[in-house]
């Protein structure tokens, strides 16, 4: 039953509110390494023909220096 389950979860158009909330707290970690940000980002999953696009959009004050790795 777990797979049966598991199939109809992959094949949805949208996601709820709550997994765009906590997928954007995710990303905005990840943002935040590279960019000063001015606010929230933004979330649109579009069906396409082969899965589905995903765009985020946010602003960002500036782009944080990075330090190459040793």
């Amino acid at each position: 039953m777990k797979s049966v389950n598991r199939l109809l979860a992959l094949d949805r158009d949208d996601m709820s509110d709550l997994e765009r909330e906590l997928f954007l707290k995710d990303l905005k970690r990840v943002t935040d390494e590279y960019f000063e940000s001015d606010g929230e980002a933004t979330l649109e999953v579009t069906r396409a023909d082969e899965g589905f696009i995903v765009c985020v959009l946010m602003t960002a004050r500036r782009i944080k220096n990075i330090k190459k790795p040793q």
